[in-house]
């Protein structure tokens, strides 16, 4: 599996834009920043669209008052948080739909 990082995407960026790389990695940087603080906020429930990206989403998670530590099995109690899910847009998906052998021919 192939990992990016966030200077990896900076890359990208600067390729496809032309401008500086340190000017791009502040973009990028102030971007990430932004999403962390919205997604991060005091909101039970929110949403960050993307057109043409997808949906990020933060969503609650029910407690767990039965859960078992599979270690010792002792039962304890998991409280209610907050989670994030992502939700492809159109285009991304069906970018991802493209069969696995279409994929290798193409390489």
């Amino acid at each position: 599996m192939r990992t990016f990082i966030k200077k990896d995407v900076v890359e990208v960026v600067t390729e496809r834009t032309g401008e500086r790389p340190e000017v791009t990695a502040a973009v990028v940087n102030e971007m990430f920043q932004a999403l962390r603080a919205i997604l991060s906020s005091d909101d039970n429930e929110l949403r960050i669209e993307i057109r043409d990206f997808g949906v990020f989403e933060v969503r609650e998670t029910k407690s767990k008052p039965h859960a078992r530590n599979p270690k010792t099995n002792e039962i304890i109690q998991v409280p209610a948080r907050r989670k994030v899910h992502f939700k492809p847009g159109k285009l991304l998906r069906n970018a991802l739909k493209v069969p696995l052998d279409e994929l290798a021919e193409q390489d």
